[in-house]
């Protein structure tokens, strides 16, 4: 593509004056000559540092969209904020005041993943990528009858018929394996006739 079809779209020296970035200035900047990653991504987020009511208000906008964990939250936020400790304060100060809450993001997750049949183990897996503690959720997770969802998902896809055949049921059994279900609830389950409570 030759550079005339496409002509310059920025005028970068009426932004430095519009905007008061002097010559002096420029000159504190990293040195951006090899065009790196590294380097562009240093002058980015040199250029965003988020500080006090602007950082709080760009907080609040992201927890209105979407739950986060703490730890998901000042990932996000020390992205675009000047200073990590400041993050680090703000994310607990918006825990202290339920703005932001571990409990609610485990209960979400537990709900989703329950409902895309998935089994305990894969449950904790899915909290601790989102650093949540599985003991927020350790009561609702003993509550569960987790043959009876074994047994569902396995009918689901299996039908109803108790397999005698050694492979199918190594079918069976990888299957709920893969869905993160224990080995003793696994089996009750492809055990498990249909006429049995």
């Amino acid at each position: 593509m030759s550079q005339s079809k496409f002509p310059k779209l920025l005028d970068y020296q009426s932004l430095k004056q519009e905007f008061g970035t002097s010559e002096p200035e420029q000159s504190s900047l990293p040195d951006t000559t090899d065009h790196s990653d590294a380097s562009i991504e240093a002058v980015s987020s040199q250029n965003i540092g988020l500080t006090g009511s602007r950082l709080r208000s760009y907080a609040f906008a992201v927890l209105t969209r979407k739950e986060f964990s703490k730890a998901e939250l000042i990932e996000k936020l020390a992205a675009y904020a000047a200073s990590r400790e400041e993050v680090i304060n703000l994310v607990n100060e918006l825990s202290e005041q339920n703005y932001q809450s571990d409990q609610r993001v485990a209960d979400i997750v537990l709900s989703s993943q329950k409902r895309k049949g998935k089994g305990p183990q894969r449950i904790k897996l899915a909290l601790k990528n989102k650093k949540i503690n599985s003991e927020l959720i350790q009561e609702e997770l003993k509550a569960i009858d987790w043959v009876e969802q074994a047994y569902q998902l396995k009918i689901k896809k299996f039908g109803n018929t108790v397999e005698k055949d050694p492979k199918l049921k190594a079918k069976q059994i990888r299957f709920l394996q893969y869905r993160g279900f224990d080995m003793d609830v696994i089996m009750k389950a492809i055990n498990k006739k249909e006429d049995e409570e």
